[in-house]
């Protein structure tokens, strides 16, 4: 199956209105997105979410508004004791028919401090109904008014968010907390690698693509370290093939990708490159094995098959430990950028 790396077309769906009290600021959530207040500056984002609250601070890209969401309790959800995630959908317990549009859940920042999130909308995705694609908004403490936490472009003006078990912490690993879930917003690689086939919660031939899924997280990003830092810029197009066959290296061309202009990138697994033929973004290789020294080693080329040949490898890795392999353009611009 082809995978490209693009970002994905918003659907819109109506959000829910619900009487406002100036007394009361619950009452104004999911009334509708607050104004613009500037383009946010943007690189490639793990949970898909703003970096701080206002645009003009500069944050590192390490930080989120939202980077979890508490299961328990609930505000405003009638006969809802909790949520748990499922198959890419929030589920209701006690009663999975519930609700929950109009919830009010307890969210946290990577500054640990708590955020409030509403559930303003509910939508299957039209192309995937084990989907749910749900509208929130999230309080801002300094604008005192509800918001969209998640980061908008061009192509996608107002994201939505899918709800995926897990936590993922600043350096973008990921874990399994009790009692949290994260809810991963449209332009993040967490929501990208979902809707390109590796559904942390599925198998593919009996084995977890919970890895696979991770292994596609630092690859979107081109977090060779695995630190959580990002070398890549946003909308650039990869190719990208596993060994389980989710999905196949392009041999065809099309209008976004030319395979003889691509030649291969990088390695991965779970905790980042396991080897590096070149960087993404043009800068060198040395600079890399600089941010994460004695993570690589350079004694010889190392061959993958099928041409894919590594110029630095991760110390103690093997063929066992590549879960995931991607092709990019060694060229300043991709033709989808240069179309821009």
């Amino acid at each position: 199956m082809k995978s490209l790396l693009a970002t994905l077309c918003c659907l819109l769906f109506s959000t829910p209105v619900l009487a406002a009290s100036p007394a009361d600021p619950y009452a104004s959530r999911c009334q509708g997105s607050t104004p613009e207040r500037g383009k946010w500056p943007q690189g490639t984002a793990l949970w898909g979410t703003k970096q701080a609250w206002n645009p003009k601070r500069k944050s590192d890209e390490r930080n989120s508004v939202l980077v979890s969401i508490n299961s328990a309790p609930l505000r405003f959800a009638t006969g809802v004791e909790s949520v748990r995630p499922e198959g890419g959908r929030l589920v209701a317990v006690p009663s999975a028919s519930a609700s929950l549009v109009g919830a009010v859940l307890q969210g946290t920042g990577s500054n640990g401090k708590p955020v409030d999130v509403a559930i303003c909308g509910a939508e299957p995705a039209h192309d995937d109904p084990e989907l749910i694609w749900y509208r929130i908004q999230a309080w801002n403490p300094e604008t005192k008014e509800w918001e969209n936490p998640c980061l908008d472009d061009e192509l996608v003006q107002d994201p939505r968010a899918l709800a995926v078990q897990g936590v993922w912490d600043a350096s973008g690993a990921r874990k399994d907390t009790p009692g949290k879930l994260t809810l991963a917003c449209e332009n993040g690689a967490i929501t990208k690698c979902i809707r390109w086939g590796y559904k942390p919660w599925a198998q593919r031939d009996g084995k977890s693509l919970t890895d696979l899924h991770q292994a596609c997280t630092r690859m979107a990003r081109a977090d060779y370290c695995g630190n959580g830092r990002s070398h890549t810029r946003e909308h650039t197009i990869i190719d990208m093939y596993d060994e389980l066959g989710v999905s196949s290296r392009t041999t065809e061309a099309s209008a976004t990708w030319d395979p003889a202009k691509a030649s291969f990138e990088a390695a991965w697994a779970p905790d980042g490159a396991t080897c590096l033929a070149r960087t993404r973004d043009g800068r060198e290789l040395t600079s890399i094995l600089r941010e994460c020294p004695d993570r690589f080693r350079t004694t010889g080329a190392v061959e993958l098959g099928e041409g894919d040949r590594c110029n630095a490898q991760r110390k103690g890795s093997n063929s066992r430990s590549v879960f995931l392999r991607n092709r990019s353009y060694a060229s300043e611009q991709s033709p989808l950028e240069q179309a821009q």
